[in-house]
Protein backbone atom coordinates (compact mmCIF):
# COMPACT_ATOMS: atom_id res chain seq x y z
CA UNK A 1 0.00 0.00 0.00
CA UNK A 2 1.61 3.36 -0.92
CA UNK A 3 1.47 6.08 2.14
CA UNK A 4 1.08 10.00 1.49
CA UNK A 5 4.02 11.75 2.34
CA UNK A 6 3.68 14.22 5.06
CA UNK A 7 6.05 16.84 4.66
CA UNK A 8 5.71 18.69 7.91
CA UNK A 9 3.81 20.26 10.67
CA UNK A 10 4.05 24.21 11.54
CA UNK A 11 3.28 25.58 14.94
CA UNK A 12 0.58 28.23 15.02
CA UNK A 13 1.62 30.75 17.71
CA UNK A 14 -0.69 33.62 19.18
CA UNK A 15 2.00 36.38 19.63
CA UNK A 16 0.96 40.16 21.17
CA UNK A 17 3.48 41.44 18.36
CA UNK A 18 3.66 40.11 15.19
CA UNK A 19 6.51 42.77 13.94
CA UNK A 20 8.27 42.11 16.62
CA UNK A 21 8.28 38.21 16.80
CA UNK A 22 9.04 38.87 12.95
CA UNK A 23 12.22 40.71 14.17
CA UNK A 24 13.05 37.49 16.39
CA UNK A 25 12.60 35.16 14.35
CA UNK A 26 14.41 36.95 11.59
CA UNK A 27 17.48 38.67 13.20
CA UNK A 28 18.27 36.14 16.17
CA UNK A 29 17.04 32.72 13.92
CA UNK A 30 17.39 33.43 10.60
CA UNK A 31 14.18 32.31 9.68
CA UNK A 32 12.47 33.89 6.36
CA UNK A 33 9.68 35.70 6.28
CA UNK A 34 7.34 33.98 3.55
CA UNK A 35 4.20 35.82 4.26
CA UNK A 36 2.67 38.32 6.28
CA UNK A 37 -0.72 40.55 5.97
CA UNK A 38 -1.47 43.12 5.23
CA UNK A 39 2.43 44.43 4.67
CA UNK A 40 2.49 47.05 7.43
CA UNK A 41 1.70 46.42 10.70
CA UNK A 42 0.90 43.16 9.78
CA UNK A 43 -1.54 40.67 12.30
CA UNK A 44 -0.49 37.49 10.54
CA UNK A 45 2.92 35.95 9.49
CA UNK A 46 4.89 33.00 8.10
CA UNK A 47 8.38 32.37 8.86
CA UNK A 48 10.18 29.37 7.44
CA UNK A 49 13.67 28.13 7.76
CA UNK A 50 14.23 24.73 5.95
CA UNK A 51 11.56 22.72 6.82
CA UNK A 52 10.59 23.92 9.91
CA UNK A 53 7.68 26.63 9.04
CA UNK A 54 5.40 28.55 12.04
CA UNK A 55 2.53 30.52 11.61
CA UNK A 56 2.17 34.28 14.01
CA UNK A 57 -1.21 35.62 15.01
CA UNK A 58 -1.75 38.66 16.96
CA UNK A 59 -5.29 38.17 18.30
CA UNK A 60 -7.78 39.71 21.15
CA UNK A 61 -5.51 37.11 23.22
CA UNK A 62 -2.64 36.83 25.30
CA UNK A 63 0.06 34.24 24.27
CA UNK A 64 -0.26 31.05 26.26
CA UNK A 65 3.08 29.26 26.24
CA UNK A 66 2.64 25.96 27.63
CA UNK A 67 5.21 26.29 30.21
CA UNK A 68 2.73 28.43 31.68
CA UNK A 69 0.60 25.74 31.88
CA UNK A 70 2.73 22.66 33.00
CA UNK A 71 5.99 22.54 33.88
CA UNK A 72 6.51 19.01 32.70
CA UNK A 73 5.20 19.81 28.64
CA UNK A 74 6.82 22.82 28.56
CA UNK A 75 8.12 22.59 24.79
CA UNK A 76 5.61 24.51 22.33
CA UNK A 77 7.45 22.81 19.40
CA UNK A 78 10.53 20.75 18.60
CA UNK A 79 12.31 21.54 16.04
CA UNK A 80 14.32 18.14 14.60
CA UNK A 81 17.91 19.23 13.57
CA UNK A 82 20.23 16.80 12.39
CA UNK A 83 23.25 18.04 14.18
CA UNK A 84 22.59 20.41 17.06
CA UNK A 85 25.93 21.51 17.54
CA UNK A 86 26.56 23.43 14.73
CA UNK A 87 23.10 25.06 14.79
CA UNK A 88 23.61 26.36 18.69
CA UNK A 89 27.01 27.59 17.64
CA UNK A 90 25.20 29.27 14.64
CA UNK A 91 22.96 31.02 17.42
CA UNK A 92 25.44 31.40 19.37
CA UNK A 93 27.30 33.99 17.19
CA UNK A 94 23.93 35.76 17.34
CA UNK A 95 23.95 36.16 20.40
CA UNK A 96 20.89 33.96 21.27
CA UNK A 97 20.11 33.30 24.80
CA UNK A 98 19.31 29.53 25.62
CA UNK A 99 17.01 28.11 28.21
CA UNK A 100 18.73 25.11 28.51
CA UNK A 101 22.32 24.86 26.99
CA UNK A 102 23.37 21.94 24.31
CA UNK A 103 23.24 19.00 26.05
CA UNK A 104 22.60 15.20 25.74
CA UNK A 105 18.91 15.05 27.72
CA UNK A 106 17.99 12.40 30.15
CA UNK A 107 15.34 11.62 28.14
CA UNK A 108 17.34 10.58 25.05
CA UNK A 109 17.72 13.55 23.05
CA UNK A 110 20.86 15.99 21.92
CA UNK A 111 19.74 20.06 21.76
CA UNK A 112 18.86 22.89 23.29
CA UNK A 113 16.50 25.04 24.23
CA UNK A 114 14.98 28.81 24.13
CA UNK A 115 12.24 30.96 24.29
CA UNK A 116 10.98 33.12 21.43
CA UNK A 117 9.50 36.76 22.20
CA UNK A 118 6.09 35.71 23.79
CA UNK A 119 7.67 32.70 25.90
CA UNK A 120 6.94 30.13 23.69
CA UNK A 121 10.03 27.51 23.87
CA UNK A 122 11.49 25.91 20.99
CA UNK A 123 13.72 22.72 21.29
CA UNK A 124 16.28 22.43 18.58
CA UNK A 125 17.29 18.63 18.82
CA UNK A 126 17.57 15.08 17.22
CA UNK A 127 17.41 11.94 19.22
CA UNK A 128 20.92 10.89 20.40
Amino acid sequence: MNQAYIAGIAPFFIVHNVTASLSFYGEMLNFETVFQEPAHDPFFAIVQRDGAMIFLKAVEADPLPNSSRARDARWDAYVSVPNPDILAAEFISRDVTFTQPLQDTHDGLRGFELTDADGYILFFGRPL
